[in-house]
């Protein structure tokens, strides 16, 4: 017996977005539910869609008063918001309120299907968290706190090692600056000081710490660890 497909939800007020979605993601075996505003949405929400595609500009109700509505009604679902180009504060914000992911309209159909899969895993890995989290070369055994690159320990500070456990709890996943300054200091501190653990953790864990393959920047953002393979 074959699994059951994949069920999504696209909520969004263009009808030449949802169509391109529904087209896209039906030939990729997935179940397309549609909504084109936040009330049909609402109510789309009783047949338990498994991920959400979230436009942020819709007629009805402001993108982030929804997506702070879904995610009171439901903690776990993957969201991956669309929003215009050069939002990045809207971005910033969606992500703190739980979105898992977002994509910058006029997007390509593979890059959203990696990022829906990429959520997808996320969600399966807080819910079964594994002991050793593996990405390329990378290897990182979270009950031994380990980490090697290929057959190279490296040795990380405890606060190096705070900040790359976080990323691998939450691999796939943007993490803004907000949320990983909440996570490694008890109160808001300089970005600066995110930024100097960045850099020195990529000096340890890089091939070539100025082409990132593993801790990647979302400019203007926050970061995002490569999700396993």
């Amino acid at each position: 017996m074959s699994a059951a497909p994949i069920r999504v939800l696209v909520i969004d007020d263009e009808p030449p977005i949802r169509k391109l979605l529904r087209m896209g993601l039906t030939t990729q075996g997935y179940e397309v539910l549609e909504a084109s505003n936040g009330k049909i949405a609402l109510e789309k929400l009783t047949e338990e869609p498994a991920l959400i595609i979230l436009d942020l500009g819709l007629p009805d109700i402001g993108g982030h008063e929804l997506l702070r509505t879904i995610r009171a009604r439901n903690e776990a679902v993957p969201i991956v918001v669309l929003s215009s180009r050069g939002d990045e504060a809207g971005k910033v914000q969606a992500l703190d309120l739980g979105a898992d992911d977002y994509l910058t309209k006029p997007f390509g159909m593979d890059e959203l299907l990696a990022r829906l899969r990429a959520a997808l895993r996320h969600q399966l890995q807080v819910q079964g968290e594994r002991p050793v989290f593996r990405s390329g070369d990378l290897s990182v055994d979270l009950v031994r706190r380990i980490v090697k690159v290929g057959e190279r320990e490296v040795k990380l500070s405890p606060k190096e090692y705070d900040l790359l456990r976080v990323l691998v709890q939450h691999a796939g996943k943007v993490l803004t600056h907000r949320f990983l300054l909440r996570e490694l200091w008890d109160e808001l501190t300089d970005a600066q000081y995110l930024r100097v653990y960045v850099r020195q953790l990529r000096q340890k864990i890089e091939a070539d710490p100025e082409r990132p393959q593993y801790v990647l920047t979302e400019t203007g953002i926050g970061y995002r660890l490569r999700a396993g393979d």
